[in-house]
């Protein structure tokens, strides 16, 4: 089917979810309106955005092009809230390892971006080495403002400070901090969620981010064969 977009009540049900999240109240209340109009759409979404983004991922990954929905289910091995389900139901492309495009559902709307996650400190490391290059780090620097005009924000783990030996006035300190990126924009329901123009957002935010991404592939600035004991950097 095609995706035609994500109906009042799949906000409803996250605002409900929230307020009720046990496994009794899923299967008596939610797992249906999850399955209709949660689940359905976005599964309808995946598909098409695997159409249109078939070709961007590296040659290097693997389930090139494929968007995977994920499943309701929390991980709460090692989290204290032990909350049973999700309160939003996510999607993401992987163009190569740590390195992708995402999209949520939650109660408060959708959001699209595009993410860099490394999970070595050898990587930070790296991003790091490659902002403080003149040219490389201007380069970044002008893709993030482009990015911020076009309603972007530049979220993602990062210090609160500054990284060790960087002084306090150098120009791309606030790129710097970050341990990870998260650059994405948020759509409320106002932005017509309901209907076939949440596809045409969610496309047009990973077509935006990608220069952010191919910078990051260029670089290589995924992960590399992991040495033990290599922690993220502060």
């Amino acid at each position: 089917m095609t995706f035609s977009g994500f109906p009042p009540s799949a906000l409803r049900l996250y605002e409900d979810l929230a307020a009720d999240n046990d496994k009794e109240a899923w299967r008596l209340r939610h797992r249906e309106r999850y399955e209709r109009d949660v689940r359905a759409p976005m599964d309808e979404l995946a598909a098409e955005l695997s159409t249109h983004f078939a070709e961007s991922a590296f040659r290097e990954s693997t389930g090139a092009g494929r968007v995977t929905v994920l499943g309701p289910v929390r991980d709460t091995r090692m989290s204290h809230d032990k909350s049973p389900y999700k309160t939003y139901q996510g999607a993401y492309l992987d163009l190569l390892p740590c390195l992708g495009l995402w999209v949520h559902l939650d109660r408060h709307g959708l959001y699209a971006s595009g993410r860099w996650y490394p999970y070595a400190g050898a990587e930070v490391a790296r991003y790091r080495a490659a902002v403080e290059e003149e040219d490389g780090g201007a380069e970044l620097a002008a893709i993030a403002g482009r990015l911020e005009a076009q309603g972007f924000t530049l979220g993602g783990d990062r210090l609160k400070s500054r990284p060790r030996g960087v002084p306090a006035d150098h120009p791309r300190l606030g790129l710097l901090r970050h341990r990870k990126i998260d650059a994405g924009r948020r759509f409320g329901p106002d932005a017509g969620l309901h209907t076939a123009r949440a596809g045409e957002l969610v496309r047009e935010t990973w077509q935006l981010v990608r220069p952010l991404l191919d910078w990051m592939a260029v670089r290589e600035l995924t992960p590399q064969p992991r040495e033990r004991g290599v922690d993220v950097p502060s």
